[in-house]
């Protein structure tokens, strides 16, 4: 027997708490990332600390939360109850350990494994913990989980409440970076989940009067709404939902306890199961569920006793009863709905009317695409079988457990070449290569009917499988690999517009990214130093000194597979794509797609002059 092959008592290991942790991230915070994307594991540390925040407010216990975000260093102060005092280094260091196994201190919180913050600790190059109540403060400070110093208890004047501070272990989250808008966006989250509760957040302060319906309201424009929002409340429940104009898929944000579940779960699963009954019984019309459903924009938030969740990081509900002798979440989320929207419809006459006409709208429109669409479907089926076009990856969507679909990855790429690469130099397991051929069609103005009729278009949607919903949405990262010339900037576009127009909500929800990839190699006979601006060839010129040599790529074609696979694996560089609350769709779209006008004229030829500029200098 080979030495390789062995397995003795020496093979078998046992791992303290943080060493586990440590080794296996994953399986406590989802993936790492560097901060690019709203599920990157910097924010779920944030989000770990904040949800302990958020448990003190619900037991009455606080109604303010302070956060600071300062470069890589994190500071949250609640004016909960404070840990109790001797098992403040427990709490943060000893698994399975904390106040939420006990009922009678939180009814219906959010983390109840016990492993949270002690995972923040875990995965932190610095933390610090500090409680004060009762006119005494007790901290401790640790590094990687170990504790370098505990201090004694002390007399204070301060209010109670617990201060948390960390930097995540930039060997574990490398090159990360926090971004503002995806903290602001849990945030608003919190906010709109908890009203009464005040977030302060760098000196900028976060409040809701309204609740979801305010979530509906910041995330949408509320010209392209068909109806005003109905918001409905009830013990545990809370309800908001309207449909768009012109969005054509579902759109749902939906919750438990406070917490986002990005994945949905038994009661999103409810929640759109009775609204299409409740609107059949209306009407007393057997609609089709995608008619009644198409275009809805919904926001539904549940709390339940002791959740059951998918995964740790808690994205999806797998609890089907509500606890404390309720009946199962489906029964509780049908007869609310089937109550309260019935009521809202029966004394809103006009929305009802927008409503049912809607819904006649979508199924006119099916059945005028139901031909287009099931050859397109048979197109894309029979071309899954036989073309290159899309080089998926080994594990799919419907296949995964838990969140290993955070880590899955689909390339848009342009050209042979830059397939080649990505295709060569990807991770076969997560990453999949879809290729283009030639520049995609402009879609602005252009109804469904295109994403059918347009083999591009109809092969991309069959990819990615969102024709109904995000909710089986196959690859959680989708990333525009172009060129940054102009034709690459142009594809990005045309791309970015197909979104928008037909599936605004992958923006919306954070999934669509543009790859950045280096524009030069800078390198002598001991170290290759890759650049991605004008700012860094010159740091790595002068880190180099002498002569070294100089490399500007011009296209991604030109990247070996080689080396390719360094800007696609651990250090890949992602800008996600971002709406601005602010700016309507329509007008974007109008601006940049539309017809030649005056206005658009003068942009492009100042931006090109800029351009020009920026090329004479180099």
């Amino acid at each position: 027997m080979s030495q390789s092959s062995q397995y003795t008592e020496d093979n078998i290991r046992s791992l303290d708490w943080k060493e586990h942790i440590r080794m296996r991230p994953g399986m406590y915070i989802g993936k790492l990332g560097d901060g690019s994307s709203a599920d990157d594991g910097i924010y779920i540390l944030l989000k770990e600390v904040i949800d302990n925040c958020i448990d003190e407010f619900v037991m009455g216990a606080g109604k303010t939360i302070e956060i600071s975000v300062q470069g890589s260093k994190v500071i949250v102060r609640d004016y909960g109850r404070g840990i109790p005092l001797g098992k403040v280094v427990d709490v943060v260091s000893k698994m399975n350990t904390g106040g939420k196994y006990d009922s009678r201190a939180f009814k219906k919180s959010v983390g109840l494994n016990g492993v949270g913050t002690k995972a923040v600790n875990a995965l932190s190059s610095y933390f610090r913990v500090e409680s004060t109540r009762d006119g005494r403060s007790k901290s401790a400070e640790f590094e990687s989980g170990n504790l370098i110093e505990e201090e004694e208890l002390e007399e204070t004047s301060r209010r109670r409440g617990t201060k948390v501070s960390f930097v995540p272990d930039d060997t574990i989250f490398k090159n990360y970076k926090f971004r503002n808008e995806y903290i602001e966006r849990m945030l608003k989250n919190y906010v709109y989940l908890n009203p009464g509760l005040t977030i302060v957040f760098n000196g900028d302060k976060f409040y809701s009067d309204n609740g979801l319906k305010d979530l509906l309201e910041d995330n949408n424009n509320t010209d392209d709404m068909l109806y005003p929002i109905i918001h409905l409340k009830g013990d545990d429940i809370e309800v908001a939902m309207t449909h768009s104009k012109t969005q054509y898929s579902e759109e749902y944000h939906s919750f438990v306890n406070g917490q986002n579940t990005t994945q949905g779960g038994t009661h999103l699963a409810a929640f759109r199961e009775a609204v299409v009954k409740t609107i059949r019984d209306f009407y007393g019309k057997n609609y089709e569920a995608a008619d009644i459903r198409k275009s809805i924009i919904a926001a539904v938030s549940v709390k339940v006793m002791e959740p059951v969740f998918e995964s740790q990081t808690k994205t999806k509900l797998g609890s089907t009863d509500m606890g404390d002798g309720l009946p199962t979440v489906r029964t509780f989320i049908n007869d609310f709905i089937g109550t309260q929207l019935d009521n809202y419809l029966h004394k809103n006459q006009e929305t009802a009317e927008k409503l049912q006409r809607k819904i006649l709208q979508a199924e006119r429109e099916r059945k005028e695409l139901s031909g287009i669409r099931k050859l397109a479907r048979e197109r894309a089926k029979k071309a899954s079988l036989h073309n290159k076009k899309l080089r998926d990856c080994r594990v799919h969507l419907a296949d995964m457990k838990n969140d290993r679909r955070l880590d899955t990855t689909l390339f848009i790429t342009e050209g042979d070449s830059a397939s080649g690469s990505i295709t060569k130099s990807r991770d076969v397991n997560t990453q999949a290569v879809f290729s283009l051929r030639g520049k995609p069609l402009n879609s602005y103005g252009m109804s469904k009917k295109v994403v059918y009729e347009n083999e591009e278009f109809n092969l991309l949607q069959a990819a990615l499988n969102i024709e109904e919903s995000l909710e089986d949405l196959r690859y959680n990262n989708i990333v525009i690999a172009t060129d940054a010339d102009v034709d690459g900037m142009h594809i990005r576009l045309l791309l970015i517009t197909f979104f928008l127009q037909f599936f605004p909500e992958l923006i919306k929800e954070g999934h669509l990214y543009i790859l950045q990839t280096p524009l030069f190699r800078v390198r002598n006979k001991k170290e290759t130093i890759y650049c991605y601006s004008e700012e860094e060839k010159q740091q790595a010129i002068r880190k180099l000194k002498g002569n070294p040599e100089i490399t500007r790529f011009k296209g991604l074609g030109e990247i070996s597979p080689d080396e390719f696979k360094y800007f696609i694996g651990e250090d890949i560089r992602l800008d996600p794509v971002m709406l601005d609350k602010a700016m309507s769709i329509d007008s974007f779209l109008e601006f940049y797609m539309g017809k030649n006008t005056p206005d658009r004229q003068e942009f492009i030829i100042n931006n090109l002059k800029v351009e020009l500029d920026l090329v004479e200098d180099e």
